[in-house]
């Protein structure tokens, strides 16, 4: 009897495979880079514009932001109207946005090149799990793909911060947004050279309701968290809690009563896909707060150059790309669940030695461990994640997958940076007042050098550069409210990553339990397109 089954009619992998998986790979690196290079630039971009700490988590979160909003309506856009010509249109975007953040007037024009920035990169990364989906068939050819472009992508965000510690050794800090433009000029002939024109797209209209509420309600989140520690803006962040709920709200009636939703529910409510993406969420979360507050941390209190700030993430990429390959095997023979929880537990591990050891004085072999334990989670739990979203449902569905997938790093990404943006600014601002009015020269600080004091590390540097009598009194204070701010933000990590776990433990399936579901997923595909196909 003739197969004729939507996965039968695909090869196990498409002509050129190698060719076309490097090259994804290649954009994926396009739309990743820009994630953790402003991180090593924040202490320059803070002293530049004499930004607050919540002025520096939005340039560094922005990028993060436009993605997450913007990624699973572009993702549906691909999936309907071509996903190489939205690979294509992102990589090409990406180049204005870079050289606006390169050189842009002011620090909220720097805030805006991010986020608009983030959006190209919507456009084309979460199109490249798609077309790994699209064009390897379900086995393990797809998932040693997918691991291999989870490792790749892990890695490169984490060597953006030595990328940008290179540059800042040479040039000016606004260097460091232009480090993809190089690499747009090979991808874009590469891309469309080797990509087909059409991949198993979908014929179903787009939800473009559904994309503006999802976009609202991503936005107003992750900004209602990062303007919860600044002094008098409890309305504005009022007023955004009221409109992300109020878009979450629309955004479920909506799916549920369009014939065409942009983010099927149903699909969306089978544990192998939520349970995955909501463990991806903080694993790959966990590694951008990590980095966000890492550099800051490396530079501000150990005194280290940018260079140095940067080569200290190597461990963490080096065991990312060496885990992955273990982590595709582990995943065939153990299944996703058991692979989760390792890198769980590596992540785990890395914070809680950060909570214990990253304070004045940390040897450098502390911030190796701690980074290579993190970068060790993330390659253990980075394919079961992706694998676990893409294997649950239906091809014609792979930009959903592909989104959520995208989602897990940067809507994770975003969320926790803001949340160790926001922990670390009170954190800081709360140990630095403590530290000024102990000071004998309580009686003498003005209430504007008060403000300056406790609005950054930056600002404070700035204020010691005024009043060189107290520098190095200030300078060791400054230092002692980060390191105290960032030791809140490694604690709600802690415990996210263990609610994390937990959710992981009790309501992921175990491996037969598992493969069942796939099976049984992929019949019910099956059975839906094999009367077409015998058509």
């Amino acid at each position: 009897m003739n197969d004729t089954t939507p996965e039968a009619a695909r090869e196990t992998a498409p002509p050129h495979a190698g060719a076309v998986l490097a090259t994804l790979i290649l954009v994926a690196a396009i739309a990743n880079l820009p994630l953790a290079t402003a991180n090593v630039a924040l202490p320059s971009v803070g002293q530049h514009f004499d930004a607050s700490q919540t002025g520096l988590n939005l340039v560094a979160v922005g990028y993060s932001l436009g993605l997450a909003a913007s990624v699973l309506w572009l993702g549906a856009l691909g999936d309907r109207h071509g996903r190489k010509s939205m690979l294509l249109a992102g990589v090409v975007i990406s180049v204005p946005t870079s050289l606006l953040a390169a050189w842009p007037p002011d620090l909220t024009t720097l805030v805006v090149a991010r986020i608009a920035g983030g959006v190209a990169a919507g456009m084309a990364y979460p199109t490249t799990l798609a077309l790994i989906t699209a064009l390897w068939a379900a086995g393990p050819a797809r998932t040693r793909a997918i691991a291999l472009w989870s490792a790749t992508g892990g890695a490169i965000s984490s060597l953006g911060p030595l990328i940008a510690g290179l540059l800042l050794s040479r040039y000016w800090w606004g260097s460091v947004f232009l480090v993809t433009v190089p690499l747009v000029a090979l991808g874009v002939p590469l891309a469309a050279r080797l990509i087909p024109a059409h991949a198993n797209e979908s014929s179903d209209p787009v939800d473009n309701l559904g994309g503006i509420l999802s976009a609202i309600l991503v936005g107003a989140t992750v900004l209602a968290i990062n303007f919860v520690p600044i002094p008098g803006a409890g309305a504005t962040v009022t007023g955004l809690v009221v409109v992300a709920l109020a878009a979450l709200v629309g955004f479920v009636i909506r799916q549920r009563r369009t014939p065409s939703p942009l983010y099927d529910l149903r699909i969306a409510a089978r544990r192998v896909f939520w349970v995955a993406a909501c463990a991806g969420i903080i694993v790959f979360g966990s590694l951008m707060g990590a980095l966000f507050i890492g550099q800051q941390f490396l530079q501000n209190v150990l005194g280290y150059s940018t260079l140095d700030a940067g080569v200290s993430i190597l461990p963490a990429t080096v065991v990312m790309v060496l885990i992955a390959p273990r982590s595709a095997k582990l995943v065939d023979s153990r299944g996703s669940r058991f692979t989760l929880l390792v890198g769980v537990g590596f992540v785990l591990a890395g914070f809680l030695t950060m909570l214990a050891f990253w304070k004045e004085g940390a040897s450098v072999w502390t911030v190796v461990v701690c980074y290579a334990f993190v970068g060790a989670g993330v390659g253990f739990a980075g394919t079961p994640a992706s694998r676990s979203l893409t294997s649950s449902v239906p091809v014609a569905r792979a930009g959903m997958a592909s989104g959520t997938a995208d989602l897990q790093r940067d809507l994770g990404g975003a969320i926790m940076q803001s949340i160790f943006g926001a922990l670390l600014t009170a954190g800081y601002g709360a140990t630095a007042s403590r530290l000024i009015a102990g000071s004998p020269s309580a009686p003498q600080v003005t209430d504007r050098v008060q403000a300056e004091l406790t609005k950054s590390f930056a600002s404070a540097a700035d204020t010691a550069a005024r009043y060189p009598q107290y520098s190095s009194q200030i300078i060791e204070g400054a230092r002692q409210a980060f390191a105290d701010g960032q030791r809140w933000a490694y604690l709600a990590g802690s415990v996210g990553v263990l609610a994390g776990g937990a959710l992981v433990y009790f309501l992921f399936p175990k491996c037969d339990a598992e493969r069942q579901l796939l099976a049984q997923y992929h019949a019910e595909e099956v059975g839906a397109e094999a009367p077409t196909a015998r058509g």
